[in-house]
């Protein structure tokens, strides 16, 4: 069994955080989704791994809340964002996170995000609409950024979070996929590894 399927029961962690076009998963637009594996390396530490980024058109018949149009910024009309079909976005990742996932010797994804409970709905509903065979990801189970930080550094919000644990967090890039799924890896990576160096695993060390 490998370090981190010991380490997480046998789920594999993937960061994953999404970029919509409002809050309803059945109806509203997902524009941009990033996701980050996770391995431990040598020396017994969680650390970020693989990438992946897509920009995304909205969905056939999708609504668009101009409201979370200005709060991302995203202009889902825009042809320099090379924004690909959801299907496209959700395989490429599935594909990849599940073969890092059976090489980790783990035997389900599992989604870590700040308050996952919105990505998870919004990666859900598309992966309906897509009708993925293959959803790697664990239906319900996810591990929850903004609750270890409200255990660990007596923060919640992703920012905040990041400032005391002295992860260096600029807002002007916040509200991106990619940006804030780097910091949620950093944050969850600082907080795991923080229990470690104070004796709290493994267990009896």
């Amino acid at each position: 069994m490998t370090m981190i399927s010991r380490r997480f029961r046998g789920f594999y962690p993937v960061v994953v955080d999404i970029e919509t076009a409002g809050f309803n998963a059945a109806t509203d637009a997902m524009l941009e989704i990033a996701a980050i594996s996770l391995k431990i390396d040598d020396h017994g530490y969680l650390r970020p791994a693989t990438r992946w980024h897509f920009h995304v058109d909205p969905f056939e018949g999708a609504n668009i809340e101009k409201a979370s149009l200005e709060f991302n910024g995203i202009d889902p009309s825009n042809p320099l964002r090379g924004a690909v079909h959801e299907k496209k976005a959700l395989e490429s990742i599935f594909t990849g996170v599940r073969a890092e996932q059976k090489e980790q010797e783990c035997q389900r994804c599992v989604l870590v995000g700040h308050n996952p409970g919105f990505d998870m709905g919004f990666l859900l509903a598309a992966a309906n609409r897509i009708k993925a065979k293959r959803n790697p990801f664990h239906p319900f189970t996810t591990f929850d950024t903004a609750t270890l930080s409200g255990l660990a550094l007596g923060q919640t919000v992703l920012a905040k979070a990041c400032s005391v644990a002295k992860i260096g967090f600029d807002n002007e890039q916040a509200h991106s996929a990619l940006y804030d799924t780097e910091k949620t890896a950093e944050l969850f990576c600082y907080i795991v590894n923080r229990w470690k160096k104070l004796g709290g695993w493994p267990l009896g060390d």
